[in-house]
């Protein structure tokens, strides 16, 4: 789990799933040439030797202990991807693949030692992985970048608006905050849970090719390909991590950079892209799609390149020139809601679109279905399994095995709802319980709506639904009761339902192929859940007190979406009079075009279709700045040349190393944010300058 990521989970994290589809088309093309080939990829068959522990035997301390590890190390990466670019790629894989590598060291260890009680089982791994996605992703739909940030003072005071309201960030009432709104996802779908999974065989893509990972893993063909596919991890880990050290050690100096290099600019402007070989973003380069990067790089070049040096000219006339450089009423005001104009725009199109393929196909599964029978739920009895393959028919009834009551659902969703009630307007006196009501109201219906269109496109659209509630709530609220922050807090009440729902529902999927148990997913989900609330605010705060600039433009960890989600509430309350001259109408065509963008996209034929460039994608560069879409763009060229030379290898170690990448990047962050608390600065400067300037130094320091 793309998309901002924050707009990642907007789409982004539509992961290349290539060894999810190879698995399907040799199956598929097998089953047509007779029985005999088609029970050779069986999957199943290859387990059938292998009990399946109960859910209780799925549920061990030491998945626990190591999804604890995990999700420190995981919090750590999303956490910096929030706060530097926003662009966060499904970790379902990562995190699977972390799981098994963490757990087979440890039996490895016992096994030497002989004292190992219980085998490592793929149920087990996949509870990790579950466990460790929904930890990590809190660090998401918390907030941290994004509306969670845009209360505090720092971002009100940048955009100058403090008489609209703030509210100091504070670790007690963040983890409160998060306790309260993010287990009600969790209740909304279970109900749900074999309508998406049996009934309607939805996809689910990143789920899929986690499950696909873990099978191979843990099938004894699969286990000299994951113990070179953790050897590959493991280098890459330790590569990144020495290169993140390597990268502190020689930047003394806020200006100083090592190995930056200029890379593209328009003289006329002095406008200048550089990329420092950030292996977190060459690692991310890897697994998003191509064209992601590709779009980055884009509207990197149309922004930065172009839009901003010849609005830049227009200081004095379109806005004053006297105004500080964060000012929303100059230069930045620009950037900021051009942005918006391209997130809402392609953030409504997606919207409609998956909603109105949700409806269709209700419509079309309601229709074909015995007109006698009623919707199915959990406790319905499965369908016919006579035309299902051996493996469906015991995913199938495995899955249906270990009930979770529809009462047991319905009853927590509402004695948690009942508690938000009545703790949220305590929290933030300008949330009302009645808005708190409305939202709970149609959350289980936008929770279902986006778990839905999860499993079709692989986009969780949580972000959209946060915006919307951003807008309503802040109009209903108004500016003089406090509707930007009244806005902004329903943001994450909505944002926190509606990606936790489509989190565990892509999780059941995952459980459904390795025939982990319903249970032992909604346990693991919990108590993942549990771990996120807690670790992920004191991550965030880790950061927050390790850096006096977090949030500022321009500074390591510019935090950019905090102030274009400041922004958007400002504009659900005020309105447009306050923006600068002709901003509205180029946020009208950026707007427009990224309807436009998308309906080009979804109108031509497909092989043309993967060429045309994400406007959600290009609008993350337009306000934060074009530095990190080379480094992803070398991450994809890196994959494709690979692909190129030995395509099977790349499919079974590219995600290996861009795991590796990402993650010892990530946990570099850790005693970096440590040595910036104890105020210990890097000893060297090293910087790469062009000859003239570099003529100018030597003659400076000749002098």
């Amino acid at each position: 789990m793309a998309q901002d990521h924050d707009e990642v989970e907007n789409g982004f994290n539509s992961s290349r799933n290539d060894d999810g589809h190879h698995h399907h088309d040799k199956k598929d093309k097998n089953e047509g040439e007779g029985g005999k080939e088609a029970e050779e990829f069986s999957v199943e068959r290859a387990f059938d030797g292998k009990e399946v522990p109960s859910w209780r035997k799925q549920l061990t301390i030491r998945a626990f202990v190591v999804s604890f590890v995990l999700s420190v190390l995981f919090t750590f990466i999303v956490m910096k991807l929030n706060l530097t670019t926003g662009i966060i790629p499904s970790l379902n894989v990562s995190a699977g693949l972390l799981g098994f590598f963490f757990v087979k060291t440890w039996t490895k260890f016992l096994e030497n030692s002989r004292i190992l009680r219980q085998p490592f089982t793929r149920q087990e791994n996949t509870v990790i992985q579950t466990c460790v996605v929904a930890s990590s992703g809190i660090a998401f739909s918390g907030g941290f970048g994004s509306y969670l940030l845009g209360m505090s003072d720092r971002i009100a005071l940048q955009s100058e608006d403090t008489n609209l309201g703030y509210k100091n960030l504070s670790l007690t009432w963040i983890i409160g905050f998060l306790f309260v709104v993010s287990f009600l996802g969790l209740f909304s779908v279970v109900p749900l849970r074999k309508i998406m999974i049996i009934d309607f065989k939805l996809t689910y893509p990143s789920g899929t090719a986690t499950a696909y990972l873990i099978n191979s893993f843990h099938t004894p063909e699969g286990a000299r390909l994951a113990k070179k596919q953790v050897r590959t991890l493991g280098k890459f880990f330790s590569f990144s991590f020495l290169w993140g050290f390597f990268q502190w050690f020689f930047t003394a100096g806020d200006n100083c950079g090592f190995v930056s290099f200029p890379t593209f600019g328009l003289k006329a402007y002095e406008y200048r892209f550089y990329f420092d070989f950030s292996a977190i973003y060459v690692g991310v380069g890897m697994i998003c799609p191509y064209i992601i990067n590709i779009s980055v790089l884009l509207g990197g070049i149309l922004s930065w390149g172009l839009m901003w040096p010849l609005i830049e000219k227009r200081k004095g006339d379109w806005y004053s020139a006297d105004l500080s450089p964060t000012s929303l009423q100059g230069l930045q005001g620009y950037k900021v809601f051009i942005s918006i104009a391209l997130i809402l725009g392609d953030g409504l199109y997606n919207f409609c679109k998956v909603l109105s393929r949700t409806l269709v196909g209700l419509f079309y599964q309601v229709r074909t279905r015995n007109a006698s029978s009623d919707l199915p739920v959990a406790e319905n009895s499965s369908p016919e399994t006579a035309k299902l393959s051996y493996d469906d028919q015991r995913r199938t009834r495995l899955f249906l095995k270990d009930q979770i009551p529809t009462w047991f659902a319905i009853s927590g969703y509402v004695a948690i709802a009942i508690v938000s009630i009545i703790v949220l307007p305590h929290i933030f006196h300008q949330l009302k319980c009645y808005h708190v009501l409305v939202i709970y109201l149609f959350a289980p219906t936008l929770a279902f709506c986006n778990a839905y269109g999860c499993g079709l496109t692989d986009w969780s659209l949580a972000s959209t639904y946060g915006k919307l509630a951003i807008f309503m709530i802040g109009a209903w609220a108004g500016s003089s009761h406090g509707g930007v922050l009244a806005g902004l807090a329903a943001c994450g009440v909505m944002m926190n339902i509606v990606s936790t729902a489509s989190d565990l529902t892509q999780d059941f999927k995952t459980g459904y192929l390795t025939l982990a148990s319903p249970r032992s997913m909604f346990v693991s989900q919990v108590i993942g859940t549990a771990i996120g609330c807690i670790v992920s605010p004191c991550v965030f705060w880790l950061f927050y007190k390790a850096f006096d600039d977090l949030g500022v433009p321009g500074s390591e960890y510019a935090a950019p979406f905090a102030m274009v989600y400041r922004s958007m509430a400002k504009l659900g309350v005020e309105g447009f009079s306050a923006l600068p001259k002709n901003c509205l109408l180029l946020c009208y065509v950026h707007f427009g075009a990224a309807i436009v963008i998308n309906l080009i996209r979804d109108s031509i034929r497909k092989e043309w279709a993967r060429f045309i460039p994400l406007p959600m994608a290009m609008a993350i560069p337009f306000y934060l700045g074009p530095y990190f879409a080379i480094d992803m763009c070398v991450g994809s060229l890196l994959l494709f040349i690979w692909e190129k030379i030995d395509k099977a290898k790349a499919d079974a170690f590219g995600p290996a190393v861009a795991s590796g990448l990402i993650c010892g990047d990530g946990i570099w962050t850790l005693p970096s944010s440590i040595l910036a608390l104890a105020k210990v600065q890097p000893p060297i400067c090293m910087k790469f300058l062009s000859r003239r300037t570099n003529a100018r130094v030597d003659k400076f320091l000749g002098s």
